[in-house]
């Protein structure tokens, strides 16, 4: 067995103390104090091992969860995470409307637009998820996350497609946020029972059983804004993809 060296001091007077977060040993200099690992050589995580966790990333399992499967430390995760939600496209991977639409079938838009409760760091931090879904690709065309004030209603109105704002009619509870924000002429307020906000409710029901950071009683809340909103984006790209792909077997 080799000596065992100080990293700071030169010193041979050391001894093991314990193990750091990816199982490997851990000294402590008797004379410096200095802590360090002899084999410090950083891990490469292989490619088939980064596509297995992506595919985590979509079903509700936590971040330490998917360290101990995957025998990967969190400090990495996260970074790869980082490195992920950077590389999100700016559009959620939308299916532009087509330009050869007629005129008829561009004017047959509609949207239901919701909101969805969540949090980050603790339950007093609200942060409400506000979605809008296009009825009949059931693609989300835009969503923004900050309070409930109408403000926020104004930033997801700024997200929405040019084409869905000049012809589409918007679908939305009685909520007063998005008055005066959809115009009049394309806003329809509905009660719950119409049945005309089905399909966003039931998006919000997917969102929040498959992204773990959005379970109500949960451990797996998001600790950062920015990486709260990554994952929702992560997810509604996919979700967006499978749906251009359904469209295209019609």
């Amino acid at each position: 067995m080799s000596e065992i060296i100080c990293t700071r001091c030169g010193s041979n007077h050391c001894k093991k103390n314990g193990h750091i977060h990816n199982g490997k040993q851990n000294h402590r200099c008797k004379d410096c104090g200095r802590q360090f690992v002899m084999d410090n050589e950083q891990k490469i995580i292989p490619e088939w091992i980064r596509s297995l966790i992506l595919k985590a990333l979509l079903e509700r399992i936590s971040l330490r969860g998917i360290c101990r499967t995957f025998s990967v430390s969190l400090t990495w995760l996260l970074s790869y995470l980082v490195e992920i939600y950077e590389q999100l496209p700016a559009d959620l991977n939308v299916k532009p409307i087509d330009s050869k639409h007629t005129t008829a079938a561009i004017f047959s838009l509609y949207v239901e637009a919701d909101e969805l409760w969540s949090f980050v760091g603790n339950k007093a931090n609200k942060q409400w998820i506000w979605i809008a879904l296009d009825v009949h690709t059931r693609q989300v065309i835009a969503f923004h996350v900050g309070s409930r004030a109408r403000d926020a209603a104004r930033e997801l109105w700024q997200k929405i497609p040019e084409a869905y704002k000049q012809h589409a009619d918007f679908y939305t509870d009685l909520y007063e946020a998005y008055v005066g924000v959809i115009p009049d002429k394309q806003h329809h307020r509905v009660i719950k029972q119409s049945g005309l906000t089905n399909h966003i409710e039931r998006f919000n029901g997917t969102l929040r059983q498959r992204v773990s950071r959005l379970v109500r009683k949960s451990l797996a809340f998001s600790k950062k804004l920015t990486n709260h909103i990554g994952a929702i984006a992560y997810f509604i790209c996919h979700y967006n993809l499978t749906k251009n792909h359904t469209a295209l077997l019609v």
